[in-house]
Formats: C-alpha cells, structure tokens, sequence
C-alpha cells in the first residue's frame, strides 16, 4: 500500500473513531481506562505529542477540544458522571499493577 493512501485511511479511521466517541458520550473515561487502559484525555496528549514531533504546538486543551467536539468543561459538565466507588478501586487496582 503507498504511504498517501495508508495516510489517508488512517485519518479517516481517526475521525470516525472521534465521532464514535463523540456520539457516545455514555462511555465514561473511566470506563475506558479499566477496559482498554486508554481514554478521551490520553488520546488529546497523544494528539499534543504527535503535533510536537513535527513541530507544532497545540495545547493540552486545544487537543482536547479537538478530541471532545467541545471545551472539555463543557464536555465535563454535560456527560460526566461521579465514579463508583466499583470503578475507581478498578482503576487504582490496574494502577498498581503496572
């Protein structure tokens, strides 16, 4: 396969995967870290560190508007909900196992 076109199909993986996080906003971060250890945030830092390689800046926040479709208070505020009690130990347990 020619580097265009495996560039081409791997960005519009990505905004498919974006607007399948965004039409799901159920799916809860945390939940993400427990079962996939990887959530929304991580993807806005890889996104930051990706744009750094080659040499632009975009901040921790901008990444994450990008990632979000919207200012990551206004995300917060609408879709996030208090963790369980279930899933915060789940998470802290796979943070000690690493």
């Amino acid at each position: 396969m020619l580097d265009d076109d495996k560039l081409i199909i791997e960005s519009a993986t990505f905004r498919k995967l974006l607007v399948h996080l965004r039409s799901n906003p159920d799916v809860q971060n945390i939940d993400m870290m427990n079962l996939a250890n990887f959530c929304r945030n991580c993807i806005s830092k890889w996104y930051v560190a990706e744009a750094e390689k080659i040499g632009k800046k975009i901040s921790y926040e901008e990444a994450r508007e990008l990632i979000y479709g919207m200012p990551y208070a206004e995300y917060k505020q609408k879709y996030q909900k208090e963790a369980t009690k279930e899933q915060l130990e789940k998470f802290n347990e796979r943070k000690s196992d690493r």
